[in-house]
């Protein structure tokens, strides 16, 4: 994150000397209040990391004063100027709270060297805030861990692109874990000491996004009553996560393509614009190419962000990976609620393995985590999965009384859900079918089924059919 370094000196000529010399450390942004008017309001209302103050400037009592500032949001660092050399003075100051306290008529080079320190402990403290205090698991690539081909070939893809510094556009159904998988690549990457911010677009009312994600000065608009710092600015030297960019409104994708082509912001109300270091991830479970023929996303955006593409595949297309995940999950929950449940009957797990999963990983997350609840044994049994678990019709669409219905599965889904759900079933099937005649023979399987081959392989590899599986069978 950029360490904002406030001055409030009431010797300007000092307070301009200083500024020169810190400018040239990395990832400071300065702004300065002493020879502005109403100095302390200004200070109050800058989101400071760390002050520098004359203790001239300070509304008496001064204890309070320094309390007003201890107290502020960003738990800023203090650093009081006096002009009187007194060991009392400096105790009094220290006392009333401040963190650090400098006579003002030492040298300048001292002077510097003291904020200086100041700002390399700051730096520190941002690394223990950090810090998972509350000792959960850090994401880390060995979570992906599969038993599944088309996994295994995404994880490769994964491990190439993890150390860059490129644009990546994460794509996949809801649930995959898209953001998990950021913080994984994150965790990967030259960057992984730096700060993970993850930024849900779609979750922020829009006249809020823009301040959520570049920040507002002080006064920018109504209710903005103090200074706030955007997530590109807390993100710098790591990582930001955009997700669900597909319902950014149009507006902001123009202020994100300038962000993306610069990596310079500028909050809103400010003058100036800052430079930010940051890799920019984001994800999505719309198809992006079909929002820009429809015009809901910029073209331009839309190149600038897929530079490298990752689709996660969704957990239907590798059920051989669920009993893995759903024994992991098992020991987490056993933790977290304190059940000591430890293992899935064999019914239970080919239940869950025969299940189509269109809340894919979160769903499997949270049917664990409901049946571990409900489980009256250390074991969980087929009764206690919900009720959709205990049906045949996972994929019926004709009852025996040769009535047609829809799937119980089908509840609470869009129309363009369930059609996908339904091409894919049906591709499945499909190419199954050509790829038993062709005995796993690419080019006549693609053939058969009117298709180029690349256009099959991609196909395949979506819905995880290997040419090996077919290759001893006969048509």
């Amino acid at each position: 994150m950029l360490t904002r370094l406030i001055f409030a000196l009431k010797d300007t000529e000092l307070q301009r000397l200083l500024e020169n010399n810190i400018s040239m450390v990395a990832d400071v942004q300065i702004e300065s209040f002493g020879h502005k008017k109403n100095p302390w309001q200004k200070v109050v209302q800058s989101c400071g990391d760390i002050i520098v103050i004359s203790d001239a400037l300070i509304p008496q009592p001064v204890e309070s004063g320094i309390s007003t500032l201890n107290n502020l949001p960003e738990n800023p660092t203090t650093v009081i100027l006096h002009d009187i050399d007194s060991a009392e003075k400096q105790a009094q100051l220290v006392a009333a709270g401040a963190d650090a306290v400098l006579f003002s008529g030492i040298s300048p080079k001292s002077l510097t060297e003291a904020i200086e320190a100041t700002l390399e402990s700051r730096r520190q403290f941002f690394q223990l805030e950090r810090f998972d205090h509350r000792g959960q698991a850090k994401p880390k690539i060995n979570d992906l861990n599969t038993k599944s081909e088309i996994m295994q070939i995404f994880m490769n893809e994964v491990q190439q692109v993890a150390p860059s510094d490129s644009l990546l556009l994460i794509t996949g159904e809801t649930g995959v874990g898209k953001e998990h998988l950021a913080k994984v690549i994150h965790a990967e990457s030259p960057r992984a000491a730096g700060p993970f911010i993850a930024v849900n677009t779609a979750a922020l009312p829009e006249q809020l996004l823009e301040s959520e994600l570049f920040g507002h000065k002080q006064g920018a608009f109504t209710g903005a009553t103090r200074s706030r710092r955007g997530a590109f600015e807390q993100a710098h030297g790591g990582t930001i996560f955009l997700d669900e960019i597909g319902e950014m409104p149009l507006h902001l994708q123009a202020k994100l393509l300038r962000v993306l082509q610069d990596y310079e912001i500028r909050p809103i109300g400010a003058e100036k614009s800052a430079w930010v270091d940051v890799r920019v991830i984001a994800a999505t479970n719309r198809d992006l190419e079909e929002e820009v023929v429809k015009g809901n996303f910029r073209k331009d955006l839309f190149y600038r962000l897929s530079v490298v593409t990752l689709h996660i595949p969704s957990l239907r297309y590798r059920r051989e990976d669920i009993p893995s995940l759903a024994r992991r999950f098992l020991m987490h929950y056993k933790h977290k609620i304190g059940r000591d449940v430890r293992q899935i009957s064999e019914p239970t797990m080919k239940a869950l393995c025969r299940y189509d999963w269109p809340g894919n990983i979160r769903e499997l997350m949270n049917v664990i985590e409901r049946s571990m609840l409900l489980c009256k044994t250390d074991e969980i049994s087929l009764q206690d999965l919900p009720s959709v678990f205990h049906s045949e019709d996972f994929f019926s669409l004709t009852h025996p009384n040769g009535e047609k219905t829809a799937p119980s599965n089908w509840k609470g889904k869009t129309l363009s859900q369930v059609q996908q759900e339904v091409t894919d079933e049906v591709e499945d099937l499909y190419l199954r079918l050509v790829l038993t005649k062709s005995q796993g023979r690419i080019n006549r399987a693609a053939q058969l089924a009117g298709l180029n081959p690349r256009g099959l392989y991609n196909k395949m590899r979506r819905l995880g059919l290997n040419k090996e599986d077919f290759k001893k069978k006969t048509g």
